[in-house]
């Protein structure tokens, strides 16, 4: 097969870090190329340059044997390359027909070829198997899931011959997540060329035929899928071995109960749920997007106004519905959203670190900014964050960062309690994940709680003590220890052999 994408000698610098340096790779007609890295080894700027968004500073992108960079986004079309970004770019209020149309360079001002462009439409859609789509629907009735589809079939429309896909299936449940890569693999079957990006690797594996991986900025390696296996793949990624993804599991005796959940019940969503969570240990609860999981660390936080129960912490009742009862009563929530309910991203990254104790620097009314400092350097230290960003808004940080940002808020508190966290590394990559997971083990340490859910299998068995799966908002199973596998847990979230009652 003839190279439709090759980048040649790729550098760019920005005041105070290189991006990419020196970067060098091609791929084929009708490939599937994974590109994978932590946070921070170049891919978004590789992306960015290849999309025509920004200039390198030496190197040239050649497409089709054409060499040269790609001068604007407009351009990087006309040549046959399309982006899927990890932020969905649709504009809710308006149709699938002028979403798959908009800004296209093609549209003339006047739309005199409505019919030919609705034709294009179509045939676009029909190419992922959704023919009898209504083309007038608003995208903002669609799913997560059918908005992705939408995002693909706007490049069919256009033509698009290189595919660029950046973490399509973050936010998807398994079964969309099959279908999408089901469609992707369709795809390259016809000649056209995809570049995955994912922090997924199971994802790699399953669907991409070679991977490139960039750490720091540089080219590490390109192989054949086939021959490289998981763990090396992480090593390559992280320059350390595999085995110090995952922080030893508890060794000494869980130290009594912290919290009880009974009966908690959500309308038209969880149903009599029950469990325990001893003080020092990880449970998570796991069940695919609609399962409820996410839900039942919601409602311990206060989140879920219709919750109904019976949940104590430390042997004293948590009133339901109540964030600011939590959140005194020290039950704090990291949610998977860390733009809408996370960080303030416009805030600097001190001003997030101390966001939830600021009473603790205030003597007689008035906020002491040294103290604030002193507090906000002590986490920084703890959680990984350079303390040079202090005075950094806290979006020009990597997803990472900022995710550890959310945790060092939740160390600020003296006293040990519980902390709920929804997809606590959802896009973040294996180097911050390594980092995340030894931070969640030293709360564990100091006494804390920790209730998560997560999508990735993985991290779930790679990561907590105890395991509760769901199956459409019920319990299915409660595994510990050794007991947890990764076969019996997909078997229970995906289609239980026993009816849960």
């Amino acid at each position: 097969m003839q190279e439709v994408l090759s980048v040649r000698g790729v550098s760019k610098a920005y005041p105070g870090v290189t991006a990419l340096r020196d970067v060098s790779f091609s791929v084929r007609q009708g490939e599937i190329r994974a590109v994978c890295g932590e946070n921070g080894a170049g891919k978004s700027t590789l992306v960015k340059i290849l999309m025509g968004i920004v200039q390198p500073d030496s190197g040239a992108i050649v497409i089709n044997g054409r060499g040269e960079s790609v001068r604007d986004p407009l351009e990087a079309q006309s040549r046959g390359l399309g982006l899927v970004a990890q932020e969905l770019s649709l504009a809710p209020h308006l149709s699938i027909l002028d979403n798959i149309w908009l800004g296209c360079r093609d549209v003339p001002l006047l739309l005199h070829r409505r019919r030919q462009f609705r034709t294009r439409a179509k045939e676009a859609l029909s190419m992922l198997g959704l023919v009898d789509w209504d083309l007038d629907r608003p995208v903002g009735s669609l799913t997560v899931a059918q908005r992705q589809l939408v995002e693909i079939a706007r490049l069919l429309a256009r033509d698009a011959r290189v595919l660029i896909l950046d973490e399509p299936t973050a936010t998807l449940s398994d079964a969309d997540i099959e279908r999408i890569l089901g469609i992707l693999k369709r795809l390259a079957a016809q000649g056209r060329s995809i570049v995955y990006i994912t922090h997924r690797l199971g994802e790699v594996f399953e669907l991409c035929e070679t991977v490139t991986v960039l750490r720091n900025g540089q080219h590490v390696a390109t192989r054949p899928v086939t021959e490289v296996m998981r763990e090396q793949l992480v090593a390559l990624m992280l320059g350390r071995p595999f085995e110090e993804m995952y922080p030893n599991a508890a060794v000494r005796a869980a130290d009594g109960i912290r919290v009880v959940v009974e009966d908690l019940n959500v309308p038209d969503t969880l149903y009599g749920f029950s469990m325990v969570a001893p003080r020092g240990r990880i449970v998570c609860i796991a069940g695919q997007i609609g399962s409820g999981a996410n839900v039942v660390t919601r409602a311990l936080a206060g989140l879920v106004p219709s919750a109904r129960g019976r949940v104590s912490v430390d042997g004293s009742a948590l009133r339901l519905g109540s964030v600011p009862h939590c959140v005194a009563r020290n039950v704090l929530f990291v949610s998977d959203d860390r733009g809408a309910e996370g960080l303030f991203p416009q805030l600097t990254v001190l001003d997030n670190l101390v966001a939830s104790r600021l009473g603790a620097a205030t003597r007689f009314g008035v906020l002491s900014w040294r103290v604030l400092r002193r507090q906000a350097e002590r986490l920084a230290a703890r959680v990984g964050v350079d303390r040079e960003r202090l005075a950094s808004p806290a979006l020009t940080l990597s997803g990472g960062n900022q995710q550890k940002l959310l945790f060092g808020r939740a160390l600020a508190s003296a006293e040990a309690g519980v902390l709920l966290m929804n997809e606590p590394t959802r896009g973040i990559d294996v180097g911050a994940r390594a980092e995340i997971y030894q931070i969640m083990r030293e709360l564990c340490d100091r006494g804390a709680a920790l209730i998560m859910t997560s999508s990735d299998l993985e991290e779930v068995v790679g990561l907590a003590d105890i395991v509760i799966t769901l199956y459409r908002g019920r319990m299915v199973a409660r595994y510990e220890g050794e007991e947890i596998s990764m076969s019996s847990i997909l078997a229970d979230i995906t289609h239980p052999l026993e009816a849960v009652a």
